[in-house]
C-alpha cells in the first residue's frame, strides 16, 4: 500500500480453515501514530493481547438475527479498525442507517444479501450478494441490508475506525421515533396522525415477510451513482497462487469506490505459513472463518507474542509490527 489513507482487508482459508484480516493505517481512529505519540498500550514491556473471541461474545440478538462487534472496547489494541459479525434470519433487515465516522466494507460468508445505498446526491444503488462477494459504503452514505431467500445469511463488516460501534449508528426509526409529530408532519407534508403507529425506539433489525425476488423500483426512478458498491471477489481468479496457499486481493485499482479498505482472501493449506512480514502503512484486522491459525506479533526490543485463533476469533496487527500467520494441521482422531 502506498497511500497512507488506505486500510486493507485480508481473508484467508485452508481446506477446512479460513482467516479474515483487514488492515488500515492509523488515521481517523488512531491519530497518535501520525503525531509520533507513543501508544501506552504498545509501549509497555510486554505486548498486549491481539485476540478476541468475537463469536463467543454476547452482542445484540433480536429473534434469530444478531450482531457481534470487536472495537477498542472489546480489543483495546484495535484502534484503527472495528469489525462486526452479523447474521440475518429470513425476512429480516438491518434497517436504513448511516455512519458519520466510519466507512463500511463487508464480505459475505453464507446466504444471500440485498443492499440499497444512497449517496449524498440522492443517487441510489440496489445490489444482491452471494458468498464471496463484497460491498463498500463510504462514510455518511445511508444503506440497508436485507436477507434474501429462505435461508439465513452471515457476513463480516469492517469499519475503518476502531472506535466506531455498530450499535451507535444513525438509524431511521431512532430519528423518526424521537422527533415531534408536528415536525415530521411539516417535513413530509402529511398529517401528524400518520406517525401514530411508527416505532418509538430504534428497531435495528426489522423482521417480516421474506424479501421478494425482485426489489421494488425506486419511487423517483433509477438514478445510479457513478461507481458501483459491489465487487465479486471470489468470482475472480486468485491474485496469486503459491506453495501452500492462494490469495485473492482487491484494492481501489479493481474496486474504485473502496478508497479506505483493501481486502484479501488468504487460503492456506494445513501447515502452510504466510511468511514473516509487516505493513509500513496499514493495520491488519483478522477473522477466522474456519479452522485454527497461529499468529505471531513482533514489536522490537525482543517483544514477541503468539496467539492461536480459532473459528470465529479475530486478531489485530498494528501497522509496522512484524507478524506471520501459520495454518495449524488438522488433527484426526483414531476411531
Amino acid at each position: 500500500m502506498s497511500n497512507v489513507q488506505r486500510r486493507d482487508v485480508l481473508i484467508g482459508s485452508a481446506l477446512a480453515a479460513a482467516a479474515v484480516a483487514a488492515a488500515k493505517p492509523a488515521l481517523a481512529g488512531d491519530p497518535s501514530f501520525m503525531n509520533n505519540v507513543p501508544d501506552p498500550l504498545l509501549a509497555a514491556d510486554d505486548l498486549p493481547t491481539f485476540k478476541f473471541a468475537l463469536e463467543k461474545s454476547e452482542g445484540k440478538v433480536i429473534g434469530e438475527s444478531s450482531g457481534k462487534e470487536a472495537t477498542v472496547k472489546q480489543l483495546p489494541i484495535s484502534k484503527g479498525i472495528a469489525g462486526v459479525s452479523m447474521r440475518l434470519e429470513p425476512g429480516a433487515m438491518r434497517e436504513l442507517h448511516w455512519h458519520a465516522t466510519a466507512a463500511e466494507w463487508a464480505f459475505v460468508i453464507e446466504g444471500g444479501v440485498r443492499t440499497t445505498v444512497i449517496d449524498p446526491q440522492g443517487r441510489a444503488e440496489t445490489n444482491e450478494f452471494e458468498p464471496g462477494d463484497i460491498w463498500y459504503f463510504p462514510r455518511g452514505h445511508g444503506h440497508m441490508l436485507q436477507c434474501l431467500g429462505s435461508q439465513p445469511c452471515h457476513f463480516i463488516l469492517i469499519f475503518d475506525n476502531g472506535y466506531f460501534s455498530e450499535f451507535g449508528t444513525f438509524s431511521i426509526t431512532d430519528w423518526i421515533g424521537h422527533a415531534p409529530k408536528t415536525l415530521l408532519a411539516k417535513n413530509f407534508g402529511v398529517p401528524a396522525a400518520t406517525f401514530d403507529s411508527f416505532p418509538k425506539t430504534e428497531v435495528y433489525f426489522a423482521r417480516g415477510a421474506i424479501a421478494p425476488a425482485q426489489p421494488a423500483p425506486p419511487l423517483q426512478g433509477v438514478n445510479l451513482p457513478p461507481q458501483t458498491h459491489k465487487y465479486r471477489l471470489l468470482a475472480q481468479e486468485p491474485h496469486g497462487v503459491y506453495k501452500g496457499g492462494r490469495e485473492w486481493r482487491v484494492d481501489a485499482s479493481r474496486f474504485p469506490i473502496s478508497t479506505t479498505v483493501t481486502g484479501v482472501i488468504l487460503d492456506l493449506d494445513p501447515g502452510a505459513l504466510r511468511e514473516l512480514h509487516w505493513h509500513p502503512n496499514a493495520d491488519e484486522w483478522q477473522y477466522v472463518i474456519d479452522g485454527r491459525v497461529s499468529v505471531t506479533l513482533f514489536g522490537s526490543h525482543g517483544r514477541f507474542r503468539v496467539e492461536t485463533l480459532e473459528k470465529g476469533d479475530v486478531g489485530y496487527i498494528p501497522q509496522g509490527y512484524g507478524h506471520s500467520i501459520e495454518m495449524l494441521a488438522i488433527r484426526l482422531r483414531a476411531s
